[in-house]
């Protein structure tokens, strides 16, 4: 067999079903070979949108996505959703043509050092140039991308590899590769820790568990809740971290960070034990980390060694398989003591939970997002729908505003906030859940950068629900350009936006466009009853906010509400115009 041939055989071997991608030349072999391979290809209409694709299916199923290019361009336009998938830690395995060995380092047609360029945001590389390296160099990629802290692999092959024969030799010496030789994690944390972690959760007044991404990826959320559920731990999550223990459940607080709930931020601020759960205490999230979590020791559990007190000091760390080690610590936990922990904590934390919860009761006619993502989401939390968002404002409404069952459900560029991830990995998590309810959430900015993707979606005829939200601007930059530059507002202003009902209907998808509250609850109905893709365009005020926000640079504890000149701490006796400005 030829190159390309073994590739495709080692992918189904690794059960891939499904490869997001978009040809050229010196990829083409790899085309050949797909004919008739059993593998389903989708055509994405740019390799920006394959990438995306193949991120959400891997994050909305937890299985290796896959996307192939060809050289030159076609793997420069895959390196910001390579960077995504590194910074969010997602399995993704980008396959790339090279020009022929012989040519490489000439400035051929096409030519880029794939290789070099993707160094900083891959765990590995590869440049295949001779046949009996692909074997090895491609079933150590697809294993490496999914073992430990999942994350980003890259193999870049050059066109005549693609082509040559498979040796007699190297075909035997295949069949001896083993399938698991790079599964394995971190060494896992030892006794003494335990013991110790046990005691500092057992002694604590005021504990609190802040979960993160990784609970999702270890596939522990199960066992957070029951750990949560038989000791009553108040819990905060990142914003990777929605889904890790339900956001319905009672000791949920919701969203910490800059754009967190009140009582998630309050909390973290005031706790004596912080349980950092698979986060890597993000910037985002932390605020100002020389006053974050000021009075709490911290317990770290994480696979990645990494992580640990690369930012915040950990005074203990657990380094393992998650479940592993929240399974042996609630043993540990349960032998340990048998009354509930610090009752007036609990009750504090889930008092300020009710007291200074997002309000939705909007006096206005026009719609306000953060009560239309409460009624949607309220429509089809019970369908375990899958949301896919893009960045800005109606990202951080959708963390705030919307609940979710699973992680697996909650999809969004976290780490590198990139606009345009949310249309082509709605479509990637279609694929992966052909029968589950797939609605991304985007705005008239994020929308535009990978709308082609469109007509992805009529080509293959899945229905994937879109939501835009208009607010004909920048949003978030307009926001922070009002609150920080002295409301000199620089290239925000999107008023010339194209008519995007009309777009829809170009591309041959349902669409309708809404601008008064008294509409939702209809246009919502008939934008989930739909059994094809629909783009429900919302218009809504500009000068609509994300509230509560902690400024740069700030504690958390320093957020602010409506009035940029004015924190929590300072008295305000005046009538507050949005619903989320004020507490009940």
């Amino acid at each position: 067999m030829r190159g390309a041939d073994y590739l495709i055989k080692t992918l189904k071997d690794h059960q891939v079903d499904t490869v997001f991608g978009y040809p050229g030349g010196a990829i083409m072999p790899v085309y050949d070979a797909l004919l008739g391979s059993g593998v389903k290809h989708v055509l994405c209409r740019h390799e920006q949108g394959a990438v995306f694709a193949a991120d959400g299916y891997a994050r909305s199923s937890g299985r290796l996505g896959v996307c192939i290019a060809t050289s030159g361009p076609g793997a420069t336009n895959l390196i910001t959703g390579i960077a995504n998938a590194h910074m969010d830690s997602v399995p993704l395995l980008a396959i790339t043509g090279q020009v022929a060995s012989n040519l490489i380092g000439t400035d051929a047609f096409q030519e880029i050092d794939t290789y070099g360029m993707s160094l900083s945001v891959v765990k590995h590389s590869y440049l295949v140039t001779h046949i009996e390296e692909l074997p090895r160099m491609l079933n150590e990629a697809i294993q490496l991308a999914q073992s430990g802290r999942p994350g980003p692999v890259l193999i870049d092959i050059a066109k005549d590899v693609q082509m040559a024969p498979m040796p007699a030799t190297t075909l035997a010496f295949c069949d001896d590769l083993r399938p698991n030789a790079l599964s394995a994690t971190s060494q896992q944390s030892g006794g003494e820790s335990l013991q110790l972690a046990t005691e500092l959760l057992s002694t604590s007044r005021k504990p609190l568990v802040y979960a993160g991404g990784g609970v999702g990826l270890a596939k522990a959320s199960e066992l957070l809740t029951s750990f949560v559920d038989q000791f009553k731990v108040p819990t905060v999550t990142t914003l990777k971290g929605i889904g890790a223990l339900p956001s319905t459940h009672v000791y949920n607080l919701g969203m910490l960070g800059m754009h967190g709930t009140k009582a998630a931020n309050i909390a973290v601020q005031e706790c004596d034990l912080l349980l950092v759960a698979g986060a890597r205490l993000d910037d985002r999230a932390t605020g100002d980390l020389k006053q974050f979590a000021p009075h709490a020791k911290v317990i770290h559990i994480d696979c990645d060694r990494a992580e640990i007190s690369k930012l915040r000091l950990a005074d203990l760390s657990l380094i393992g398989d998650m479940n592993s080690i929240l399974t042996e610590l609630m043993t540990s936990l349960s032998n340990r003591f048998k009354h509930q922990m610090a009752h007036e904590w609990r009750y504090r934390c889930l008092h300020n939970k009710k007291e200074l919860g997002f309000r939705y009761d909007a006096p206005f006619s026009g719609i306000y997002a953060p009560a239309l993502l409460k009624k949607l989401s309220d429509r089809c939390l019970q369908q375990q729908a899958i949301v896919t968002c893009d960045v800005g404002q109606h990202q951080m409404w959708v963390a705030q505003h919307m609940q979710f069952n699973a992680s697996s459900q909650h999809l969004s560029s976290g780490g590198l906030g990139a606009m345009g991830y949310g249309l082509p990995a709605a479509l990637g998590a279609k694929f992966a859940h052909p029968d589950h309810t797939v609605i991304t959430v985007s705005g008239d900015g994020s929308i535009m950068m990978n709308i082609q993707e469109l007509a992805t979606l009529k080509r293959y005829g899945i229905a994937v629900k879109i939501l835009l939200l208009d607010n004909q601007r920048l949003g978030m930059v307009r926001q922070w350009q009002n609150l920080f530059f002295e409301q000199r507002f620089s290239e925000v202003d999107l008023s010339d936006n194209p008519d995007f009902v009309e777009i829809a209907h170009a591309f041959g998808v349902r669409s309708h466009s809404i601008n008064q509250s008294s509409q939702v609850d209809s246009a919502l109905d008939e934008f989930l009853a739909s059994d094809e893709s629909y783009l429900l365009h919302v218009s809504i005020d500009p000068d609509d906010n994300v509230w509560p926000l902690v400024p740069p640079g700030k504690s958390n504890s320093d957020y602010i509400e409506n009035n940029p000149n004015k924190t929590k701490a300072a008295p305000d006796s005046s009538q507050h115009k949005r619903p989320e400005e004020a507490t009940q």
